[in-house]
C-alpha cells in the first residue's frame, strides 16, 4: 500500500473563541496527533503565522515538542517554519532539543514569509528578509557541526547536538530564483510548493556550479482536505462556515508581488465545492479514490477554522474507522 494519510495542524479557530476553548482545542489537536500516530498516519503537519485574527499557529516548535512527547512513529513536519523571524542560536538549540525528543522524526521547511506585519511584530526587517535567511541557514548548519564557529565576533559552541546527522532534515522552500539559488548554494534540497520546472532547472544548475548535490520535492498532486460523512451534501451544510473562515483570512493576506498556491477568493459554499481545496466523500467514494490512485495522500484537517471539537473528532474518527483501517486491512500481505 503506497496510499498515505496525513494530519494537519494549523490551529485556525474562531475570532471569538476564548482562552478557555483555546486551551481546549490546543489540547484535543495533541491527543488527535497521538491518535493519528496510532492509526499508522504517515506524518502530521504544522505551519506558523502570526497576527492572524483566527489564531493561526504561531508556536510550530512548542507544539511540534508536545507531539513529539506523545507519539512514537509519526513524522513531524513545519511547512512553513518562518526561521527568519527567530534567533538564530535560540532555533538551532529548540530544534536540536526536539530532533532528541522526537527520534530524528522533526523536519521542516525553511521559509520566509511574505507578511511584513509579520515582520513588524518580531521585530525584524522585511527589507532584508532575503540576507536574514542567508544569515539563519549558515548559522543552523555550523551550529549543528558540533564544532565552535565565530558568531557576531565571538566563538560560540552550541549544545545538545542534535541525534540527526549531519543536522536535522530540512528543505530550503520559496517560489523564486533567489530561493532556488540559495538551496543549491547551501547543498539542501529544495520545497517549491507547486512544479516550477524553470526554478528546477536553475536548481540542479546552481547545484553543480557549487559542486553540491541535493533534489527537489513539492506535492505532485493539488491533495484537497478530506472529510468523510454518510450524507455529504448535509455535512458540506455543516462543514461550509468553518472552511470559509480559514479561506477568508488566507486571502486577506494576498499580495500583488507574492504568488501563492491556493490563493483564490472564495467566498460561496458553490465556490468552495467548485475549488476543491476541501472535499467531502463517503466512505465508499473514498475508499474508491484510493484504490485507483496509489500516489493520493488523504489529508484530514479535523479542526478547520474553529469546527468543534466533538465535530473534529467524529470527522477524523469516521476517516480511521470506516475508510483507513478496512483500506490498510484488505492490503495486508
Amino acid at each position: 500500500m503506497k496510499n498515505i494519510a496525513a494530519l494537519r495542524i494549523n490551529m485556525t479557530d474562531d475570532p471569538n473563541a476564548t482562552p478557555e476553548q483555546v486551551s481546549a482545542r490546543y489540547q484535543a489537536a495533541v491527543e488527535m496527533a497521538a491518535y493519528a500516530d496510532s492509526h499508522q498516519f504517515k506524518v502530521v503537519s504544522l505551519e506558523e503565522h502570526h497576527c492572524a485574527d483566527n489564531g493561526w499557529l504561531p508556536s510550530p516548535l512548542i507544539m511540534a515538542a508536545a507531539i513529539a512527547a506523545r507519539t512514537k512513529a509519526i513524522s513531524i513536519n513545519v511547512t512553513a517554519l518562518l526561521v527568519t523571524l527567530y534567533d538564530p542560536l535560540r532555533l538551532a538549540e529548540d530544534i536540536a532539543v526536539i530532533d532528541l525528543l522526537s527520534a530524528g522524526r522533526f523536519s521542516f521547511v525553511a521559509g520566509m514569509g511574505y507578511r511584513p506585519e509579520e515582520y513588524h511584530a518580531m521585530n525584524k526587517d522585511y527589507d532584508r528578509r532575503g540576507q536574514l535567511m542567508d544569515e539563519v541557514i549558515e548559522v543552523l548548519l555550523k551550529a549543528w557541526s558540533g564544532e565552535e564557529f565565530s558568531y557576531r565576533g565571538r566563538t560560540v559552541n552550541i549544545r545538545p547536538l542534535p541525534l540527526s546527522r549531519p543536522h536535522p532534515f530540512f528543505f530550503v522552500g520559496g517560489m523564486s530564483k533567489a530561493a532556488a539559488r540559495r538551496a543549491a548554494k547551501f547543498g539542501l534540497p529544495f520545497y517549491p510548493p507547486m512544479a516550477m520546472p524553470e526554478l528546477e532547472k536553475l536548481y540542479y544548475k546552481e547545484l553543480e556550479k557549487h559542486g553540491n548535490s541535493g533534489f527537489v520535492y513539492y506535492p505532485k498532486e493539488a491533495n484537497s482536505m478530506l472529510f468523510i460523512d454518510d450524507d455529504p451534501e448535509r455535512a458540506w451544510r455543516e462543514l461550509a462556515p468553518y472552511f470559509l473562515n480559514e479561506t477568508r483570512e488566507y486571502g486577506s493576506w494576498k499580495r500583488d508581488d507574492v504568488r501563492r498556491p491556493s490563493e483564490d477568493n472564495i467566498t460561496t459554499l458553490d465556490g468552495l465545492r467548485s475549488h476543491k481545496r476541501f472535499e467531502i466523500m463517503t466512505p465508499q467514494q473514498c475508499l474508491d479514490r484510493l484504490r485507483e490512485n496509489e500516489r493520493y495522500t488523504v489529508v484530514c484537517h479535523p479542526l478547520v477554522g474553529g469546527l468543534p471539537i466533538e465535530k473534529g473528532w467524529h470527522y477524523l474518527s469516521n476517516f480511521v474507522d470506516k475508510v483507513w483501517l478496512p483500506h490498510t486491512e484488505s492490503n495486508r500481505p
